[in-house]
């Protein structure tokens, strides 16, 4: 068997390109970091990419999605694609839409829901993903209400009128969109199908012609914390310089086309899935599989058969998904094999991936091909869509989110004992839509993004190793000691530490002596565990003395790792209550927003103070 890191490091090299990176530092303490290789001109509008692949490869497969995962897939090529798009565009032209009255998408992925975005696209009319969670998971729709008030849109589609029924029945005296469906036999909704075979009109190219780099392509939400999530305008600019930076990253991408083959859950109503993910398969000539799948329980049997049906060569998907992932492949020797063998290398997003998992990884992927699997990642947000550094290396580690990529700067702003990260580049917003004070609020006086986050050199001295994710500026805090707690390094430690009964954790303790844990159990795993039946529980599960020592004895497996009192947790509470969409504390790839939880779950943490309490579990001797 062939070592570790020749195979790895000879395999990632003929992937990437290698980083070139300068870091400037300045008289005030700050630091600019940037790439030196210059971003080349970048598609007008990524129109054009599908305009170029129907020409060039009008059969290749471009998009396929399945209602079960039984059923066939039901494919479409880019000739047919673009056909649809320019169809549904004319009538999108008919009915006035504007960036004044956008399309309001509401369901999940699928094709029609890419045609019908792309449609809008293509003659400068914005969409707006919305996540599925608004309509079908909340119980007051308040969030939906407020997206729907702001756009103003003129025409919403959804997938089929009854599961969002009662959501359309919410927002109806709102707006005066009309409503389409690809379910035809949906009364009072227009029929997909009708839209996507309406024929084409001069107004279709004349409106084609007339979008620039600087035209709306779309809004997406940011996962708001409080209030109504704020609609970032993302220009063509963003999307296609992002997709230029990352074509000069990843080299294997210009001789990819057919090899470019991805499997993907990642919602569209998100920036990584929708201007990561779909634009890069798009932008490339690729094709992409919808998986109905997604990492949660009774979902990922969905994305499980996907992947036994479609072997991609590049594996995206976030942690919690990679947990899973792993424990399947290590029960399925014949999708071991093709899954090792088929992908080219898999990237984490959504967070740091618990370098448990990594490790996992690695292991499975020598003992199967004699070679460790690349493993990348990135950083970004919705303002930066999304690529600000790109991870186009093999890191030694888990959590290096990579470099700037080429057009973009950091600056580095010392603050308190962290580094603040700013972006400024032509993938950053312009601003928020109908928010002029929000948009002034977000740049500096130099232009930069401030984004929030906080970064550290992996080597201080040799910038194009890359940079590790530290934490978000406001979410770190101080112990009585005058100790600061680095939340996010806490939270990534922690749940390698309890694996597998926790999926997420937030840090708590301001103000305190004491790192505290609320703790959002795997409950699936827990379960398995404790063998308790499937029959059982949340509170029967989480109360069975199996798990609650487990739990203390992953604190003391902590404790022993800590240098000090602020690099491990004394309690930890599990919750029953999975995250809330409605209270803000989960946003679409399973990101837990830390003081959206603190906040809504006060008496979580009081129960963690209460001495008397018997719920928490204490640090294991």
């Amino acid at each position: 068997m062939t070592t570790a890191t020749s195979p790895r490091r000879h395999h990632s090299e003929t992937l990437f390109a290698k980083p070139a990176i300068s870091a400037d530092r300045r008289a005030d303490g700050s630091i600019i970091v940037k790439s030196t290789v210059a971003l080349k001109e970048s598609a007008r509008c990524a129109g054009d990419w599908l305009e170029y692949w129907a020409r060039e490869t009008p059969e290749r497969i471009f998009l396929g999605d399945r209602k079960t995962a039984d059923a066939p897939w039901r494919t479409i090529s880019y000739a047919d694609a673009l056909r649809q798009v320019r169809s549904a565009a004319a009538w999108i032209l008919s009915q006035g839409l504007s960036a004044e009255r956008p399309l309001v998408i509401l369901s999940d992925n699928s094709v029609d829901h890419a045609l019908f975005a792309l449609a809008a696209q293509h003659v400068g009319v914005p969409s707006a993903a919305i996540s599925p969670a608004y309509s079908l998971m909340s119980k007051d729709f308040d969030k939906l209400k407020g997206m729907v008030s702001l756009l103003q849109p003129g025409a919403i589609y959804v997938s089929g009128a009854k599961p969002f029924a009662a959501a359309l029945a919410a927002i109806a005296p709102l707006h005066q969109a009309r409503i389409v469906s690809s379910d035809a036999e949906d009364v009072g909704a227009i029929s997909f199908r009708s839209i996507a075979a309406t024929p084409e009109t001069p107004a279709v190219e004349q409106a084609f012609k007339a979008v620039t780099p600087d035209t709306i392509a779309k809004f997406l939400f940011t996962s708001g914390s409080t209030g109504t999530p704020k609609a970032v305008i993302n220009t063509q600019r963003m999307l296609t310089s992002s997709q230029q930076a990352k074509a000069q990253t990843w080299t294997f991408l210009d001789e990819a086309r057919d090899d470019l083959v991805i499997l993907d859950w990642l919602p569209w109503s998100h920036t990584f899935g929708a201007n990561h993910n779909f634009n890069l398969v798009l932008r490339n000539g690729g094709t992409l599989y919808v998986d109905g799948g997604k990492p949660a329980p009774g979902l990922f049997a969905t994305s499980l058969a996907n992947l036994r049906s479609v072997i991609p060569t590049v594996y995206f998907n976030v942690p919690r998904g990679f947990d899973m992932l792993i424990a399947a492949l290590r029960g399925d020797d014949e999708l071991c094999a093709r899954f090792f063998s088929g992908v080219k290398f898999a990237f984490y997003a959504g967070a740091a991936l618990p370098q448990n998992l990594w490790d996992a990884l690695e292991e499975l992927s020598i003992k199967t091909v004699g070679r460790a699997l690349p493993m990348v990642s990135a950083w970004g947000s919705t303002e930066t869509s999304p690529l600000a550094t790109d991870c186009h290396f093999q890191a030694k580690r888990s959590g290096n989110i990579g470099v700037p990529i080429p057009g973009t700067e950091l600056k580095l702003v010392p603050s308190g004992d962290k580094l603040e990260v700013r972006v400024r580049g032509p993938n950053v917003t312009p601003g928020y839509w109908k928010a002029p004070e929000l948009t002034a609020q977000a740049l500096d006086a130099e232009g930069f993004y401030l984004i929030g986050d906080a970064v550290i050199f992996a080597d201080p001295d040799r910038p194009e190793l890359g940079l590790f994710f530290d934490g978000r500026v406001a979410e770190d805090f101080k112990l009585n000691s005058g100790t600061w707690v680095n939340v996010g390094h806490l939270r990534v430690a922690g749940i390698a530490a309890l694996a597998p009964l926790a999926q997420d954790i937030v840090v708590t303790g301001h103000g305190g002596d004491e790192v505290r844990f609320l703790v959002f159990p795997n409950i699936a795993a827990c379960r398995a565990y404790a063998g308790l039946s499937d029959s059982a529980g949340a509170d029967e599960i989480l109360g069975h003395e199996k798990i609650r020592t487990a739990i203390g004895q992953g604190l003391a497996k902590l404790k022993a790792q800590a240098s000090n009192s602020s690099g491990h947790a004394t309690r930890a509470l599990l919750l029953a209550e999975p995250a809330s969409v409605d209270g803000g504390e989960i946003t679409d790839k399973g990101y837990i927003n830390q003081r959206a939880v603190l906040t809504r779950r006060a008496r979580a943490v009081a129960i963690l103070d209460d001495d008397q309490s018997a719920a928490w579990i204490g640090c294991g001797g």
